[in-house]
Formats: structure tokens, C-alpha cells, sequence
């Protein structure tokens, strides 16, 4: 039986582009801070993928950060660039990956959070509010505000926010760009965000590097300390080979956006079928702008992890929401903040397409929806 991967928003296949080009870099070698001829080799490795990273999202390559995974690219985010530009205070939206939330938990910052719609959109009249008392008291703070949410792909108007906070010269704003970039155009000059967090296992690179952009001017103190590396904001020998399979996987990514828009088709296509074999069925954020290789839904009366092993056993892999439970059907907190009943987010499932996707999968996914999952249906919960 083929097995059919719909889950690329928890971690993409790795290009075969990619795996050629870290094999080919791993057997020649170098330090990038030795000055000899294979030191830099690997230095200009480095640095031409600084330069694809910056490319991607419109930043300058001195404004790229490279790091070990996205969620350290956020924790030095929240504990090492807010504190180097005097923020008092932490505002989180409420639908935050768990990176930000437990970096954010790591800071003896006061945090708030900013609700969303029901929809699952920040809600900008609650941002106002928030911002005008934190302005009124003299306090600065970094707003934290994702592109594109891991578990709906409900797009944020980061640009809306990033201007309020402008505004009032309140403070920084933080982007996790992780889910978005590579699947929709990210641009941080536009986005207005002081700095974003990145991953390359999201667009098909390798897993263990991501980047952290540090908008020029923006201070930044370093959290892991020690030889110097990354322009002395985050030391430890880079990892050349993965650095490299980023900023080729950038490259590729930013190519193929036109071609990723497209999974759109296929996301209603799925939509639309699951809602012929129940109207009761419930998808997260539908209303919203969403990237369009995602679906997140319910169906009243079937539960996450039963319908997971029934999917699998058929030979589908999806998820249940973030892939950052330790591999477990956890508490969604996404869902809790847009007001969807205990009920329904026990059911909550995620469907996401990639660059490897077909038409046929979500053929593959109806019939054994129908076939193993349909019949666990029950009457509707009111969302």
C-alpha cells in the first residue's frame, strides 16, 4: 500500500537538490573561521546562503542569524533582543506557536496576551487597547505576532500591527515566519517586523538550522556565547552543510511559490468532499486568509486520535495540530483562544499539502474517510 504524506506543516521531505549539495559540502571539509583555502570554502558556503536566506524575505544577509531550529531563532528573539533594546514587556497573540509561548516563559517579562476572533485572526480593536495602556504607562514592548498559524495557516495581519506599534512607538515586533515562508511571499520590509524567525525543514531543507533577521540598528545580545561566530550573535562552529541545504532550499522555495499557490485547489477540493459526506463538519479559520496548503476541521462525534490510527492504518499521515507535542494528541491551544468547544478540539485535524502532493491523495483521503472514519459521525456541535 502507498503511503501518502499530508502533513508538510509539521516538517517537509528534504529536496534530493539539497541532500547532493550538504553531501558534497560535509566531504570537503573546513572551518569557516580558519583562514586557509578550506576555511574559506566553507566561509563562502556560509555566506552565500546568508545572502538566499536575506533573498527570501527581503532582508539585508548581515540581518540573517543563523541557528539551530526556528524555535531557538525565537528564543533569542524574546531573550536575547528584547532585553539588549529595553522592552519592558511581552505581548503575545494568542494562537502563538508553543516556541514563543515557552521562550516567553523563559523571560521575566510580564506577558499579555492578545486575543483573536473566532475566526482565528488577532483582533486588531483589542491590540489598540492593549498597546494604548501599555504606551500610556511608559512601557516598551515586543509584540509577537505570527505570519501564518502551524495549525489553521490563518494568515495575521502582521503589517496592521507592525504600523499600530510604530505608531505609538511602543516597541519591536516579532514575526514567526516559520510556517509562511516558502509558501507564501514573505517580505520582512513590508511585514514591518524588527525581527522574524525561520526554519529550513519547512521548505524542504534539512532539520537542526534556522535563521533569526535582526532588522539593521536593532540591538541583539547573544545567548550562547563563546568564539564569536555569526558577527558575535551566536557563537559555536556553524553547521556548514545544513546552512548550505537552507539557503539552496530558500532559493528553490522562492521559485516554486507560484506552484504552491496552486495546493489551494486541492485544499477546497478536500474541504468540499469531507463536507459532502457531513455538513456538520467544521474547518478552523475558513473565513480567514489561509496559506493554501492547509485545512484544519472537525467532524462532531470523531475524536483526533482515534481518527489518526484509522487514517494511518489506511496509509495517510496527518496530524492533530502542532507538531510540537512530544508526538501526542495534546491540548490546542490555538483552538481554546478562538472559543471552539472542548468537543470539537478533541477531533481537531490537520491536513497539510506540499511540494510532493498529488491530486490523487485527496481522492486517496476521502475514500478512506468514508470508508474507516465517516461512520463515527454523530449529530453537530454548535461552533
Amino acid at each position: 500500500m502507498e503511503r501518502i504524506y499530508l502533513d508538510y506543516n509539521a516538517t517537509a521531505p528534504v529536496r534530493s537538490e539539497v541532500v547532493r549539495l550538504m553531501a558534497e559540502v560535509m566531504t570537503e571539509g573546513g572551518n569557516p573561521s580558519s583562514v586557509h583555502g578550506r576555511g574559506r570554502k566553507a566561509r563562502a558556503r556560509v555566506e552565500d546562503a546568508r545572502a538566499q536566506v536575506a533573498e527570501l524575505v527581503n532582508a539585508l544577509p548581515p540581518e540573517v542569524v543563523f541557528t539551530g531550529s526556528g524555535t531557538e531563532a525565537t528564543d533569542l528573539a524574546i531573550n536575547g533582543v528584547a532585553p539588549a533594546n529595553g522592552i519592558t514587556d511581552l505581548v503575545l497573540c494568542a494562537v502563538e506557536h508553543p516556541a514563543s509561548r515557552g521562550a516567553s516563559g523563559q523571560s521575566a517579562l510580564p506577558v499579555t496576551d492578545l486575543p483573536v476572533t473566532r475566526g482565528g485572526v488577532a483582533d486588531l480593536d483589542a491590540a489598540a487597547h492593549i498597546f494604548d495602556g501599555l504606551a500610556a504607562k511608559g512601557r516598551k514592548a515586543m509584540v509577537m505576532v505570527m505570519r501564518a498559524n502551524n495549525e489553521t495557516g490563518v494568515i495575521q495581519p502582521v503589517p496592521e500591527i507592525a504600523q499600530m506599534v510604530r505608531d505609538r512607538d511602543l516597541g519591536l515586533v516579532h514575526c514567526d515566519a516559520v510556517q509562511a515562508a516558502g509558501k507564501v511571499p514573505v517580505d520582512a520590509v513590508m511585514l514591518g517586523a524588527d525581527t522574524m524567525s525561520l526554519a529550513a525543514h519547512k521548505l524542504r531543507g534539512p532539520q537542526g538550522v534556522g535563521a533569526l533577521i535582526v532588522r539593521e540598528g536593532v540591538a541583539i545580545a547573544p545567548r550562547i556565547c563563546g568564539g564569536g561566530q555569526e558577527m558575535g550573535r551566536r557563537s559555536g562552529t556553524e553547521n556548514v552543510a545544513g546552512i548550505a541545504g537552507f539557503g539552496l532550499a530558500a532559493q528553490m522555495a522562492q521559485q516554486s511559490l507560484g506552484e504552491f499557490a496552486g495546493l489551494a485547489a486541492w485544499r477546497d477540493k478536500l474541504e468540499a468532499g469531507l463536507r459532502e459526506l457531513n455538513k456538520d463538519t467544521v474547518f478552523f479559520g475558513e473565513g480567514a486568509p489561509r496559506l493554501p496548503n492547509t485545512s484544519c476541521f472537525a467532524v462532531p462525534g470523531v475524536t483526533a486520535e482515534t481518527a489518526l490510527m484509522l487514517l494511518d492504518l489506511g496509509g495517510l499521515e496527518v496530524s492533530s495540530g502542532s507538531a510540537c507535542s512530544s508526538g501526542k494528541v495534546a491540548k490546542n491551544q490555538v483552538l481554546a483562544a478562538m472559543g471552539v468547544p472542548e468537543a470539537l478540539k478533541m477531533g481537531a485535524l490537520r491536513v497539510s499539502f506540499g511540494w510532493g502532493s498529488e491530486a490523487g491523495h485527496v481522492d486517496r483521503f476521502l475514500d478512506v474517510w468514508r470508508g474507516q472514519v465517516a461512520q463515527m459521525c454523530t449529530g453537530a456541535e454548535v461552533f
